[in-house]
């Protein structure tokens, strides 16, 4: 009997050791797949649907918002890898740019230059109004012409929202840099699919591209110019950039129209309305 139960308690041991090495090795998937989210990804996934905001229930539940915005002021990212450096200027960013929404909700119509409601009708929302980020004080304007053009990476321009119709779309996630080139590819390829950024007009025989690539054409030759078809050599730069930077996402029927290198290409007005689901879906 002494020997039976020897081994019963031996059995035991093993069957706990296993069960114990098989709990490591699972808990720290569990742990990660049920991590809290941060403030701003509260934020995201709570009020963004489809690029467009619930500017009202934000404005009235903003505590995490501003948690958020206020924990950019001490933020040291200089010595950061550069896809850390990159998601952190883009969440900044579209941070900041519904605080400055809500901040002057809804917002009085002071120009008739710019849609009812628009993050315009703020004046200098993008080039005056400052904000205290990684111990710098920064517009808007600043973040985006200046801090992220350095990274030489122009879809950047299309991953920020601005709060407008016309921008980017709003993602309802955080920038992260381990998975921020997967999210700058979508960026990309969304663009195609979305009037704002590129729309064929075979009526017209007209390619009508976002403003958002005349606004940086610099950028935009730099890094796809030379990836259009020799079809277009004689094209501008700027029209081979942009040719460069859709053509590969396009239709086929799209494709084909494209090749025949009749079109003309004009560029859209941007649109300034306010990228706002209020009274959508009873918020």
């Amino acid at each position: 009997m002494a020997v039976a139960t020897t081994r019963s308690r031996a059995g035991c041991c093993v069957a706990a050791l296993v069960l114990l090495a098989c709990i490591t090795q699972v808990a720290p998937a569990a742990q990660e797949a049920s991590a809290p989210l941060g403030p701003f990804e509260v934020v995201l996934d709570t009020y963004v649907r489809d690029g467009y905001v619930y500017y009202r229930a934000l404005k009235s539940d903003r505590r995490r918002l501003d948690e958020y915005v206020n924990s950019l002021a001490a933020a040291s990212v200089d010595k950061s890898p550069v896809n850390a450096q990159i998601a952190f200027w883009l969440n900044a960013y579209d941070a900041l740019a519904l605080r400055t929404v809500i901040d002057h909700y809804p917002a009085p119509r002071r120009s008739t230059e710019y849609p009812a409601g628009s993050i315009r009708q703020t004046p200098g929302a993008f080039e005056r109004l400052t904000h205290r980020v990684a111990g710098r004080m920064l517009t808007l304007d600043q973040i985006e012409q200046t801090i992220l053009s350095k990274y030489n990476d122009p879809r950047l321009h299309f991953a920020i929202g601005r709060g407008s119709v016309g921008g980017g779309r709003l993602r309802s996630e955080i920038f992260t840099a381990e998975l921020l080139e997967k999210q700058l590819a979508e960026v990309a390829s969304e663009c195609v699919t979305r009037a704002e950024c590129i729309q064929i007009d075979n009526a017209t025989n007209t390619v009508n591209a976002s403003s958002i690539f005349s606004w940086n054409e610099k950028e935009f030759v730099a890094a796809y110019a030379d990836k259009a078809d020799e079809l277009y050599a004689t094209r501008s730069p700027i029209e081979r950039a942009i040719l460069g930077f859709v053509r590969p996402k396009l239709l086929q029927t799209e494709r084909d129209f494209m090749e025949k290198n009749t079109f003309r290409l004009a560029y859209r007005p941007f649109d300034w309305s306010l990228n706002d689901l209020t009274g959508r879906g009873d918020r």
